[in-house]
């Protein structure tokens, strides 16, 4: 990309979208195109399409989704579902249609069977059942990344697809109702602490495996693909090393330094079994993440005690 270039960066005020922006800027690129959620509604196709044909951007880093934990996606489900498929469908067909030369749509390692052999390999998409928690979700990413196929097939777009796994970092979402179990688990700790709490309840039996990756590494690799990599297999980027849930939960307590005790609540779900990402493809091209869980969690764990005002409104 030529650092002149017109570059849209969809859903730049959230963890993934912010930075892809911090990364982006750090790199010299100048012309970064943004809009919020109350400037444009990416649900709404004509407002999308005027968007697209106003500002003409040359690349598109698709971030912009709804996101949530287990519970946010058990609950709204039809949200999940159609907000994503909106958003996603919307920014594709204009992308097309404006003539963008290259877009990276971004999914997630939920579109991978339940049951799937670990680590998950790329071909393993639509090899079996999906986690019903989480199911609407996986069902808009899987789409997205099959739009892009097909916007390729049929037309020559290049559009390519990137699977992450879970992130975690700067602009998390740490409301309990909708967050993920890492920024969760930093708020509970935290608050525990602060009011001398006894104890911290975490969900399900600590036994699920989970691999975890910073959201400035994500940034990273997103851009190395969209500089190196032009090809219709979307590209899985993790860490390629997991850890158990219990083994977060305890790696969390003791960055915050909380000294109370942790109560398992079984009857909660675990989700799925394992999610590690084989991330051989991206290895072999070249890229490998730099920031070590420990490091991260510490690093993010500061970024919330600044921001703490805002993270918990």
């Amino acid at each position: 990309m030529e650092k002149q270039a017109r570059i849209y960066v969809a859903g730049h005020r959230g963890m993934v979208g912010s930075a892809l922006v911090r990364k982006l800027q750090a790199e010299g690129y100048t012309n970064i195109i943004t809009r919020t959620s109350s400037e444009l509604d990416l649900r709404n196709q004509a407002a999308v399409a005027d968007f697209f044909a106003d500002e003409r951007p040359q690349y598109v880093f698709l971030a912009a989704a709804k996101v949530g934990g287990i519970l946010a996606n058990n609950t709204y489900r039809a949200e999940f579902l159609y907000d994503n498929l909106m958003i996603e469908s919307n920014i594709i067909h204009s992308a097309y249609q404006t003539g963008v030369q290259k877009l990276l749509f971004l999914g997630s390692s939920c579109i991978y069977p339940k049951l799937a052999p670990q680590p998950l390999k790329e071909e393993y998409l639509l090899s079996g059942y999906l986690e019903q928690t989480n199911e609407p979700y996986a069902i808009a990413k899987i789409t997205g990344i099959k739009l892009c196929e097909a916007y390729r097939s049929q037309y020559g777009c290049n559009f390519i697809s990137a699977m992450p796994t879970n992130l975690y970092g700067p602009n998390d979402n740490y409301n309990l109702q909708g967050s993920h179990v890492l920024p969760a688990l930093i708020r509970k700790f935290h608050e525990a602490k602060s009011n001398n709490q006894p104890s911290v309840e975490v969900w399900g039996t600590g036994t699920p495996r989970r691999e975890f990756l910073h959201a400035d590494d994500l940034a990273d690799a997103c851009l190395f693909l969209m500089e190196n990599y032009d090809g219709e297999q979307f590209v899985n980027i993790g860490t390629g090393e997991d850890v158990t849930i219990r083994q977060l939960t305890e790696l969390v307590k003791a960055v915050i330094g909380y000294d109370g005790e942790i109560r398992w609540n079984t009857d909660k779900p675990d989700g799925t079994p394992r999610k590690l990402m084989d991330v051989s493809r991206l290895h072999a091209m070249g890229w490998k993440h730099t920031t070590e869980l420990q490091q991260g969690i510490e690093q993010t764990y500061q970024d919330f005690l600044t921001n703490e005002v805002i993270y918990v409104e």
